[in-house]
Parts: C-alpha cells; structure tokens; sequence
C-alpha cells in the first residue's frame, strides 16, 4: 500500500534521493518506480536483536540520510528510527491509530477509517513533504523488464500448453503466457479469517472456467500443490504458483487481466497496483477499516453484515463461533454474480 505514496513523493519531489529499505521480496516493485527511488533489500535474519538493528542503522547512515519516514511503527523500526534521532536526524512514523481501531470494531455502524494511503501521506507531510497521490498504474516500464524463461508478453496465437501425466505444467522456469480473455483467482490470505472456504472457491474456479481463462496465484508448497490439482482437474485453469520469478512478474501478469478475484491480502493490493478491477471477498476484516486496495469499489466488495464482524482489525483472532459464519455464509452464486456483473 505504499507503492503509491512513494511513487507520489518521487514524481513530485523529483530532487530527492529516496531510499525505500524492507525485505527482499518487495524490490522488483520499488524498482519500478522513478528513478530517484532505490531500493535496499533488508535479510531481518542477518540482524537480529540489538545488536543486529543497531548494525543496520551504521549500515544505513552510511546513505547519509536527511530525514526517515517509519511506515511500519513495529518495535525493530521504532528502534531504529531511535538511533537515527539521536543521531539528530528527523523522523516521522506512521500512527496505527489503535484506540481508533478498537472502537470502529465496537461499532455497531461502520464509518470509513483513515486509510494507510492517508497515514503514509500524513508521514510524509510531518517530514515537509506533502504529496497528492495521483498513482494510474505508471507502470510503462513493464515492457521493459524481461526474466530468464518468463514471457508475459500477450501471445494469441501460441496454443495452450499440454498438461502431462506425471502431475502439473506449473514447474519452475517455464514460461507463462497471458491469455486475452482471462481473470486472476487469488484465493489465499495469512488468516484463516480471511479466507474464503476453498470448496466454494474451487466451485467459482470451476464455473468461469467454462467461460475464460483463469489463473490461480499463491505462495508456498501447500498453495502450490491444491492449486495444481485444480489446474489437473479444470480445463483452462492455470497455477503460477512458484512459476512467476517475482513479485514483478506477478503484477505484469495481473496487469493483463480482466479481473482479480481475492481476498483481504496482499495480492488484493497487488492486482490494485497492476490497475485491474478486484472483486474481494472479506470476513473477520472490514475494508472500511481503511486497507481497501488502492482504486477499488466498495460496490466490488463481497461481505456479510453479521454483528460479529469485523472482531480483527488484520483477521488475526480466532472465530469465536469456531465457524467463520462471516465467510461460510456467503455462496459461490454470489461470488459469480459480483464477477460477472464486471466481465460483462
């Protein structure tokens, strides 16, 4: 969610020199913002306790930084941007707004939240450096960036791969070529909560398959594997799972889609970035509760309005009815319907 904001900051300061520092996995997309953004890949492994924050803070002094923008307030960055204060540099960081937070989940009615755009923004602004986030999928450069055994590139007239025997076409290093008429299915979040019931799911895969093509996106062995027996089971069903070189080639592939399917996680963002419509279905969170992806309409939001939910702010708490009746209710029928109203 903060791909727009930086790309904001970037455009519109363009004499800044702006360093973005996370994990790894994020630098294909900061790559692709302006030039005068950077990107440093942070291994949190290789800086572990004090010790490891405060060898990271020399480590980033050495960038000669003007000011540093803390947008993720967690305790490893609230003590590193210590080190940076007492180094009289001036900070800012993102305020989570908790009591907020808890009393939005007590509500009996639901009011639009800060949103983590409007939080970044109000960062940037205490640093001097008030942005007007105009992001439109900037992304030109996707043309540009090519990976060893990847073409994304839109192909016509290539005939779909045969799926063999012995298990899958989703192994490492083939290539993936986007279909015209095709959506993205991402059916996965980090709670349980969060999740759409898969049997459901697996009958919305199976139903748009008869219509266009679909593309399963996930990560990790387990995701991987039922993705692939789906993709066995349904013609016109596709996993990337594990066959995407990054997060770069994701959203390059998202880019070329009709429509993304997905829950209340990062692919949901990922697909808002990329400019596509996102159809999203949410359970124990709320998308008022201000992490909606960027550009996208409540009118696609798929949801249940239980008493109950949401009970978490990041889908995290368990179902105290062990059911997940927030997600169980809602039907595969509505789930088509909310697609359909966009593709046609």
């Amino acid at each position: 969610m903060s791909v727009p904001v930086i790309d904001a900051l970037a455009r519109q300061y363009p004499e800044l020199r702006i360093t973005v520092v996370s994990r790894p996995y994020v630098g294909p997309v900061m790559r692709m913002l302006p030039q005068n953004v950077s990107f440093v890949g942070v291994n949190l492994k290789n800086y572990k306790g004090l010790s490891g924050i405060r060898r990271l803070y020399k480590e980033l002094k050495t960038l000669q930084p003007t000011a540093l923008a803390d947008f993720h307030n967690v305790l490893r960055t609230i003590v590193l941007r210590g080190f940076f204060k007492l180094d009289g540099i001036p900070t800012a960081y993102f305020d989570k707004n908790r009591r907020q937070r808890k009393n939005f989940i007590k509500a009996n009615v639901k009011t639009q939240q800060r949103t983590s755009f409007e939080g970044y923004q109000q960062v940037l602004a205490e640093l001097g450096y008030p942005v007007r986030i105009d992001w439109h999928q900037p992304f030109s450069l996707f043309g540009n960036i090519s990976r060893p055994g990847m073409d994304i590139s839109a192909e016509t007239n290539t005939p779909a791969e045969t799926k063999t025997q012995s298990g899958s076409n989703s192994r490492q290093g083939e290539a993936v070529f986007a279909k015209e008429n095709a959506i993205g299915v991402a059916p996965f979040a980090a709670h349980r909560g969060k999740i759409y019931p898969l049997d459901k799911m697996e009958q919305v895969v199976a139903e748009v398959s008869k219509q266009m093509h679909v593309y399963l996106f996930g990560a990790g062995a387990e995701e991987r594997s039922l993705m692939e027996q789906w993709e066995q089971k349904y013609d016109n069903v596709e996993s990337v799972v594990g066959r995407l070189a990054d997060m770069g080639e994701e959203l390059r592939l998202m880019s070329r889609l009709r429509l993304v399917l997905a829950m209340d996680s990062g692919n949901m963002h990922l697909a808002s970035l990329a400019g596509v419509p996102v159809v999203s279905v949410w359970g124990a969170t709320h998308p008022l509760a201000g992490f909606l992806g960027w550009g996208q309409s409540m009118d696609n939001v798929i949801q249940e309005d239980l008493p109950c939910r949401p009970c978490s702010i990041y889908g995290s708490k368990p179902c105290e009815y062990g059911d997940y009746r927030c997600m169980t209710g809602i039907s595969p029928e509505r789930v088509l319907e909310a697609t359909n109203r966009i593709l046609h």
